[in-house]
């Protein structure tokens, strides 16, 4: 379980760690990364690895171009 709590902008995630707090696969954090929306803190230096608050805005960036809303029911 990702934790989602404490300093965000300094907090970095794992490829792994990243596209679960994202609700996505891996590939497409890679997407992401390749198509320049995230950006590894760490580049050239082994597995990527992502600023945590990256990934949470260009997730919600996303949801949002794709008009999608992940709401509870009222019901």
């Amino acid at each position: 379980m990702v934790e989602l709590d404490g300093d965000l902008t300094r907090k970095t995630w794992t490829v792994a760690e990243a596209a679960e707090a994202a609700g996505v696969g891996r590939d497409v954090i890679y997407q992401w990364k390749r198509r320049g929306k995230l950006t590894p803190v760490n580049p050239g230096r082994g597995w990527p690895r992502f600023r945590a608050l990256d990934v949470l805005k260009v997730e919600a960036a996303t949801r949002e171009r794709a008009h999608r809303n992940y709401q509870a029911d009222a019901a």
